[in-house]
């Protein structure tokens, strides 16, 4: 048994395109482990060889999570050392890991990260933004009325999320009609490879750009603020609609909208009889 003090887990960054971007650090944990729990091993091989890391590797996926969790305990109560990594990125991070990190925490487990790339912050970094302040989802959800949901819970604060590349022009659909067309988004794929891209403008911009260009790689999107004070009408016809179907009277519409967002009530009223 090895002393509790020991790190007996690590949490391993890896590059999320360019494998320049391996740390050295990271090289060295590889290499040091008793094993390697990654996420696919075929993926993975090519950038361990890569670095001339030939530890053991075993998987660790969405699917197998709860078995190699139990493993992985009884390993290390044995005194062998593991390193975590996903296909790319961060581990635990919209990629598996979680499970395994509260278990061997339970059990006093010292578990140590070692930082580099992840899709976030590499995005965050390079985009205009007003705010430090964001909120970070994950992959969203597919039917419209989760993200609807999503959407509104987000709506004073940038809303950054994962995505499909074939389910992104749909999603872009759902916020425009969700949020109006003052949405704003910013868009990355393909980061740190030979064809990054990032995007910005209104979602119908983005739309019909996406719809007349490539849309491959790994996405990553922001969802601007929204701004409740400004002029644009469109930013509370969602929120009319929604009290519409809720059978709201246009009155009561009107009071609950100019309350919630200091807005004059007369405009929002004249808004609700137009949108009848």
């Amino acid at each position: 048994m090895t002393k509790k003090s020991d790190v007996q887990l690590y949490i391993v960054a890896t590059p999320i395109g360019n494998k320049s971007d391996m740390s050295l650090r990271a090289v060295e944990v590889l290499k040091r482990v008793d094993i390697i729990a990654c996420e696919d091993s075929r993926t993975s091989a090519n950038l361990l060889e890569s670095y001339g890391i030939a530890t053991k590797v075993i998987s660790y996926h969405k699917f197998n999570e709860k078995q190699r969790t139990a493993e992985f305990l009884k390993l290390i109560q044995d005194g062998k050392k593991i390193a975590l990594i996903s296909d790319a990125g961060t581990p635990c991070v919209s990629d598996p890991g979680r499970i395994l990190v509260r278990e061997l925490f339970g059990h006093n487990i010292k578990i140590s990260s070692i930082p580099g790339a992840s899709a976030i912050t590499t995005f965050v970094s390079m985009i205009p933004r007003e705010s430090e302040e964001f909120a970070f989802y994950g992959f969203l959800p597919r039917t419209q009325n989760q993200q609807q949901k999503i959407f509104e819970k987000f709506l004073t604060t940038d809303l950054i999320f994962y995505e499909s590349p074939l389910r992104f022009i749909e999603t872009l659909k759902n916020i425009l009609q969700i949020r109006g067309s003052a949405a704003h988004v910013a868009v990355g794929r393909e980061l740190t490879k030979m064809f990054e891209e990032v995007k910005t403008g209104t979602v119908e911009e983005i739309i019909d750009y996406y719809s007349n260009n490539t849309l491959k790689g790994e996405i990553v999107c922001m969802l601007y603020a929204q701004n409740l004070n400004n002029d644009d009408d469109s930013n509370f016809v969602s929120k009319i609609k929604k009290l519409k179907e809720l059978n709201y009277s246009d009155k009561d519409i009107s009071q609950i909208i100019s309350t919630l967002y200091d807005v004059n009530k007369n405009k929002i009223y004249k808004l609700v009889l137009d949108l009848k």
